[in-house]
């Protein structure tokens, strides 16, 4: 297990991802031209290469997600992407497709996605033994599963989301999206049926949730966990987002650095896997950038409280309460002294029916101490339900808005200079925080100053003027006491900064590719069903060599059109309605009469049975794809994998 701890972002474009660097992550992971599990986030070669050149100056890496399910006529242009990627300096590929490890890939490392529904240690110690050399595991898994994952796959290095939206499914194991639209949610295209209102009936037909957000989960918060997650053997701390504003990733990605340099403080086997410290203009604060609520999900044990099931937007931070209702404006007392609001704020409340209401504000005026005037952007008889003493949120702060878009933080790396003489002149040394060195020479005579402390002190000053630079001093020593103009001090430090420079590059080594097992590691299972997402003649192939004799095809091959489960999860609607039979255990006149029965969702003219497995503690959700779905299919023909004896493949 490795010793260093990376803090991974996401970037949605070069832009975002350089200012994710700077704000203190480790590495980042984007989107190449195709083939990314967000299809919207997309970017060129060229960006990616920028990219590149930016991370590396800090040693900080860049993953490339290529990560969907491939069909047959796809996989050469996925072959070669991956060497475009390669070619442009990225570090890593994120892969779904087995079927990508049967073609000629560059020597790049490869991570396993989480779409590959790592859960086991038994489906992680596969993984290692095939090639993968990091592992992106389920987001639901607790410590103690964590832990004996990390037991079983000792050589690869294990990445947990610990920050953002959540997939309500096992990822990888949810396909509502494309049975209901067309759209995969494997294939890049989710349409976030998750997040719709649904209408909940039990076996009798009687309504148990109306239109509720039943399958909306809060946002992923385990900023309290993080010494744990380490200690259970996660290196790289993974924040969601590839969709995310430029602010956001600037907001979440400080807010962990801090978090993870503390664990790196507390745990002194550890170190950061990149380099420099971090200085930020502004306080980090996770809370104010979108979320539905936070929840640490499943790492400490089932938690009821994980459903963002009123609304699946952001609400925002409270902030005060209506005191007056105008005929067209509101006013509104602040909770905190000296505390504002902003023309182009976002306000919102809760209304009577308990769904939330908003409006931005055109013109906010203080009235005195806490007291504000909003005059908003609608009337006052279209904002529903505003009533006196509403408590009011703000989840759009444009002052806050503004100090993000500007520059917001620096990173640096700490160097120590040596200025010494020489036989003909003068050496000026730096050794980085890291060890690497670099020393520049100049020929220049030997002169006694008129004023040594003074010249001793413009010196330290003009060698310490590293501005500009990702460098800063840290220490600076003079061993020779000899007058040298400022125009030799300062040339002299630049030839050395930009020498520090090519050595940190040249120390920078591509990332191991791991070797696979030979013979191929036996995959734990001998039939795989449509659940392994095997879109391709190539996977096939793939899990043929590794023992597998019958392998169905993914669903996306529309081979199964009858009832099936569309997504397997680990939250049960049951338990967060407080109608499991394990609830009931215990309590009197309910015991034997309270059963896992079905239950229904209603949205428009779906509906999906809710099965309850309850031995493994699962929730699957069993429907059918649409026929407009297949009548559309059927007028675009596409080439992949059909279900057939792995032998025969």
């Amino acid at each position: 297990m490795r010793d260093t701890l990376e803090l991974l972002a996401p970037a949605r474009d070069a832009e975002v991802g350089i200012e994710a660097v700077n704000h203190g992550a480790d590495a980042v992971y984007i989107g190449g031209p195709a083939f990314g599990a967000r299809d919207k986030a997309g970017n060129s070669l060229a960006d990616i290469e920028r990219l590149v050149r930016h991370a590396h100056r800090w040693h900080a890496r860049i993953f490339v997600t290529l990560n969907t399910i491939l069909r047959d006529d796809e996989l050469e242009d996925a072959r070669r992407l991956a060497w475009d990627v390669w070619r442009a300096g990225a570090d890593a590929l994120i892969v779904q497709d087995m079927g990508l490890l049967e073609l000629d890939l560059p020597p790049i490392q490869l991570h396993a996605s989480t779409q590959t529904d790592i859960r086991t240690p038994e489906k992680a110690r596969f993984l290692q033994d095939a090639g993968f050399s990091q592992l992106v595991l389920a987001r639901e898994l607790t410590l103690a599963e964590i832990g004996a994952v990390a037991a079983a796959a000792p050589r690869a290095t294990l990445e947990f989301f610990v920050h953002g939206a959540l997939c309500v499914a096992y990822s990888g194991q949810c396909w509502i999206s494309h049975a209901h639209t067309g759209r995969s949610a494997n294939r890049g295209s989710c349409s976030q049926e998750c997040r719709l209102p649904y209408t909940v009936t039990d076996a009798e037909g009687r309504i148990v949730a109306h239109d509720k957000h039943v399958l909306s989960l809060k946002d992923n918060d385990q900023g309290a966990n993080l010494h744990a997650l380490a200690d259970a053997g996660v290196r790289s701390f993974k924040i969601e987002g590839r969709y995310k504003d430029m602010g956001t990733v600037k907001n979440v990605t400080a807010h962990y650095r801090q978090l993870l340099d503390r664990v790196l403080e507390d745990r002194p086997g550890l170190r950061a896997a990149a380099s420099g410290r971090c200085r930020y203009g502004f306080t980090p604060d996770p809370a104010r950038s979108f979320n539905r609520g936070a929840t640490d999900y499943f790492v400490n044990g089932r938690q009821r409280d994980i459903g963002a099931f009123d609304t699946p937007k952001h609400a925002g931070v409270e902030v005060g309460h209506v005191t007056r209702v105008g005929r067209d404006h509101f006013d509104v007392s602040l909770h905190e002294a000296g505390a504002a609001l902003n023309n182009g704020d976002a306000l919102t409340w809760w209304d009577l029916q308990g769904e939330l209401q908003g409006v931005p504000v055109n013109v906010a005026t203080q009235l005195g101490g806490r007291a504000w005037r909003v005059m908003p952007n609608a009337t006052i008889e279209a904002l529903k339900d505003l009533r006196r003493d509403a408590v009011i949120s703000r989840n759009r702060d444009m002052a806050w808005d503004r100090l993000l878009e500007k520059k917001s933080a620096e990173r640096l790396i700490a160097v120590d200079l040596r200025w010494s003489a020489t036989a003909d002149g003068f050496a000026l040394e730096l050794v980085d925080a890291d060890g690497h060195r670099a020393r520049a020479t100049v020929v220049h005579a030997h002169q006694p100053p008129k004023d040594a402390a003074r010249n001793e002190a413009t010196l330290r000053e003009n060698l310490a003027r590293l501005g500009g630079t990702i460098f800063e001093a840290r220490r600076v020593e003079l061993a020779a006491p000899w007058f040298v103009p400022a125009s030799v001090a300062n040339a002299l430090r630049r030839e050395a900064v930009a020498a520090l420079d090519a050595a940190r590059a040249a120390a920078l080594k591509p990332l191991p590719r791991a070797e696979p097992l030979e013979p191929p590691a036996p995959y734990p299972e001998d039939t795989l069903s449509y659940l392994a997402n095997v879109h391709n003649a190539q996977a096939a192939a793939f899990y043929a060599r590794h023992g597998v004799k019958l392998i169905e095809a993914a669903y996306e091959s529309h081979e199964r059109t009858d009832e099936v489960s569309l997504m397997i999860t680990r939250h049960c609607v049951r338990w967060s309605l407080s109608l499991c039979p394990k609830q009931a255990k215990g309590v009197i006149g309910v015991q034997g009469t309270v059963r896992a029965e079905p239950l229904t969702l209603v949205s428009g003219g779906d509906r999906l049975t809710l099965r309850f497995d309850c031995k493994p503690c699962e929730m699957h959700v069993v429907g059918r794809i649409r026929k407009s779905v297949l009548r559309e299919a059927k007028a675009q023909p596409m080439s992949f994998y059909r279900t057939r004896p792995a032998a025969r493949a």
